[in-house]
């Protein structure tokens, strides 16, 4: 049976007319490529998945009114129904968001990544690659959904500044060198992991030390060239930019070598895996720093020339130590530093220096006769033993400076009271406070040296945990180190925190079978995470070691 349907009210048809107002705004946006899972940006700690109803704006709640329905105009503005976006949750954390109104952005088929400048080639084929999008090379039309990579000469911060824009449905990120265009990059792809929203508004970033760094003990423990790429690549998106190889020692010597072949060990890397882990890591702005120590630490190069290996008064062979005074141990040494120059073409050599065993006895005049002798034909009735190491420390250095390299040596290579003094060119890697004569960090720095923070209290992850060593755990770090701490658990004084140019974990294998190179990656995974966090911004962390580690869980 047919009914009659009565005029609706004037408050029903008010209440209609809203109803058909949301819907249409709705209809627009979705129609405008924005699905509503696109309404959040931003991700706090407490946010749930792009789209959740926690981060969709008030209007996207049943039975709420937005501000499109309140205000009476027949096209309303998208971005009024949009929140405030979030500072983005990354590792290392950005310096600064400024918040806007708007859907962010999130990767999909068919968009482009364009470039500004042909250097960026690599940085867009490698983030378009990462994202399934299209690297479109040179660009200067716009089209939606584009992300742009620029530049910008205007930028300043320094050249791993950046400012990441996400707005009107695009990306732009600007730097003043491709290694700022890079780390920012590595923002916008954690920011978009897993489904995730690049929230709206601009990040400016830059990290607060020019050294953030990985060192690696491959002479005592043989690493696999695939694992070491695997450790780049993870280095590369946390925004690490150094991997020192230590790869000789008295136990190996781990590259192929053509001056002197007879000194490599049979587990080893060849020179093409070498410069395939040197290609991979520029393209990721990780600079491959070589160790070569010396004249300590050299036990493998001196069982195939034992007649350079130093002996005491009693003619007793002293493990891994050159003798000093002979002009074939230089030669040695020297042939080994000038055939690696062309292999590792970074700016940084690391010399070693440290532990060298005539200069940790009682005596070493008397225990080293041979070498008290050069030292006084050398430096005259005074000389020292650490005289003589400290020239030979210098020599090295003229050799790595002469490829334009820039040395650095353990800070026990240095010693108190020589006549010779260590290059001023050399910076100081400062690892312990344990030697015979220890020194504290701010002897060195109130010389004016410049220091790299290697603190064996947190930042050394010894196989085995032999001499007290413990595996460091991530939340030490995060919560107690900053990049002040040189030395024990005490941070030097504020007025040298310039001369401190950063940091590095490290990872020894002093025994080696004592875990798998799997194990080391699982071992150093949140210690890492932990360092370059205090290496970007050593100010107090925006999150507590909880929520931290549930970002690092997310986010890998």
């Amino acid at each position: 049976m047919s009914q009659h349907r009565r005029r609706p009210s004037a408050r029903e048809a008010r209440q209609l007319r809203t109803r058909v107002v949301v819907g249409a705004a709705v209809a627009v946006t979705v129609g405008a490529g924005v699905g509503l899972g696109m309404w959040a940006s931003g991700h706090g700690d407490d946010s749930g998945p792009a789209g959740s109803a926690a981060q969709r704006p008030s209007g996207d709640t049943a039975g709420s009114t937005t501000g499109a329905a309140r205000t009476p105009s027949p096209t309303p503005s998208p971005t009024r129904s949009y929140p405030l976006s979030k500072t983005p949750r990354t590792i290392p954390a950005v310096g600064a968001h400024q918040p806007e109104r708007g859907p962010g952005w999130r990767p999909r088929g068919g968009q482009r990544v364009v470039v500004n400048d042909a250097a960026l080639a690599d940085e867009g084929r490698l983030v378009a690659g990462e994202l399934g999008l299209t690297y479109a090379g040179e660009k200067a039309d716009v089209k939606d959904g584009d992300l742009r990579l620029a530049l910008d000469d205007g930028q300043g911060g320094g050249a791993e500044a950046y400012t990441m824009t996400v707005r009107a449905g695009r990306v732009e990120i600007k730097g003043s060198a491709d290694a700022g265009v890079f780390y920012g990059t590595r923002t916008l792809k954690q920011e978009v992991h897993a489904g995730g929203t690049a929230p709206e508004g601009v990040v400016r970033d830059a990290p607060a030390k020019a050294v953030r760094g990985f060192s690696l003990d491959i002479a005592r423990k043989n690493f696999t060239a695939g694992w070491i790429e695997d450790r780049v690549r993870e280095l590369g998106d946390l925004k690490f930019n150094q991997l020192q190889l230590h790869f000789s020692d008295d136990q190996g010597f781990r590259i192929a070598s053509d001056t002197h072949p007879e000194i490599v060990s049979a587990q080893h890397l060849t020179k093409a895996q070498v410069r395939s882990i040197v290609r991979l890591a520029a393209q990721r702005h990780v600079t491959v720093v070589p160790e070569i120590d010396s004249p300590g630490h050299l036990g493998a190069v001196l069982a195939a020339h034992p007649e350079l290996q130093l002996r005491n008064a009693s003619g007793t062979a002293v493990t891994g130590a050159i003798d000093i005074s002979k002009a074939g141990s230089a030669r040695l040494v020297d042939d080994l530093l000038d055939e690696y120059a062309g292999l590792f073409p970074g700016k940084r050599w690391h010399l070693g220096g440290d532990e060298y065993r005539a200069l940790t006895v009682n005596d070493p005049e008397a225990t080293y006769p041979q070498l008290a002798a050069a030292a006084r034909e050398a430096f005259g009735a005074g000389g020292t033993v650490a005289d003589l190491t400290t020239d030979w420390l210098n020599d090295r250095a003229a050799t790595v400076r002469a490829h334009d390299r820039t040395p650095l040596a353990w800070n026990d290579g240095f010693f108190r009271g020589t006549s010779v003094q260590p290059a001023k060119d050399i910076q100081v890697a400062y690892w312990t406070g344990k030697e015979i004569g220890a020194r504290q960090p701010g002897e060195y720095l109130s010389a004016g040296r410049r220091l790299i923070n290697f603190n064996d209290e947190f930042l050394y992850y010894v196989l085995g945990q032999p001499n007290q060593f413990v595996y460091p755990t991530g939340q030490r770090i995060y919560e107690q180190w900053t990049p002040r701490v040189v030395r024990g658990t005490q941070a030097v004084d504020a007025a040298y925190d310039d001369q401190i140019q950063g940091g590095y974990f490290a990872v020894w294998g002093d025994f080696p079978n004592a875990q798998t190179q799997d194990q080391v990656a699982a071992g150093v995974r949140m210690p890492l995470r932990a360092v370059v966090q205090k290496l970007w911004d050593a100010d107090r962390p925006p999150l507590s070691w909880t929520g931290f580690k549930a970002l690092a869980d997310r986010l890998d």
